[in-house]
């Protein structure tokens, strides 16, 4: 993996993406960004992380960074055959190569709409926030054995680690920098528990609705 040049200017957002097994998905994912991000004051950069692809998504992603100086593709290292390091694993690449003052995640299957990151943008600011969760709660179309397993998730969360955040399972989210940067994802699932470590370590953590959409390739 490689870190930001040194002469890379700094970017107001950076967008992080990890991807795995997502050939199909990539290249709407960058059109999308694009269109939602073109005239972001401050500009912006989406470093989308391959993490153990066994399809092309490496290639696709390849050949839609080599037209767009915003994007880059960071590959991972010492990737266990047949499958990725993990979503923890990469995002943590990804804060490490990026240069934004703010940080954005999100999934690369689509199911996360990147139309909603200037909204997000802009209320972290207008909210004087330090973290914006995005919940999909009130677009969501899940079974009946969903909804009731996301409830009692909630209330463990809750009652062990005092979290409230409603969809703590949203990977749409924005934070400062050094948010993102003192996030212990070296363990591996701890993607899950980001807003609630925000807010354990002091920082200002704010809700917002997004959209959520069914996945229409690859597979979970």
């Amino acid at each position: 993996m490689q870190s930001p040049p040194d002469d890379m200017a700094p970017v107001r957002l950076s967008v992080i993406a990890p991807a795995h097994d997502e050939e199909a998905n990539v290249a709407p994912l960058v059109s999308e960004l694009e269109a939602a991000l073109h005239d972001l004051p401050g500009g912006f950069e989406a470093i989308i992380v391959d993490d153990g692809s066994n399809d092309d998504t490496r290639r696709r992603l390849r050949e839609e960074a080599s037209s767009r100086e915003w994007l880059r593709v960071l590959a991972m290292e010492d990737t266990p055959p047949g499958r990725g390091n993990g979503q923890s694993a990469a995002f943590k690449a990804g804060i490490g190569a990026s240069r934004g003052a703010l940080i954005a995640l999100l999934d690369a299957d689509l199911q996360n709409d990147p139309a909603d990151l200037p909204g997000m943008v802009r209320l972290l600011e207008e909210r004087d926030a330090d973290f914006v969760q995005g919940d999909r709660s009130a677009n969501r179309r899940d079974t009946v054995v969903r909804r009731a397993s996301s409830w009692v998730g909630r209330f463990v969360r809750k009652l062990i680690l005092a979290d409230t955040i409603r969809d703590t399972g949203c990977s749409l989210r924005v934070m400062k920098r050094e948010i993102a940067e003192a996030l212990p994802l070296e363990f591996r699932g701890m993607h899950r528990f980001i807003p609630v470590t925000a807010r354990q370590l002091g920082y200002t953590v704010i809700e917002t609705p997004v959209r959520h959409r069914p996945r229409v390739a690859g597979e979970a």
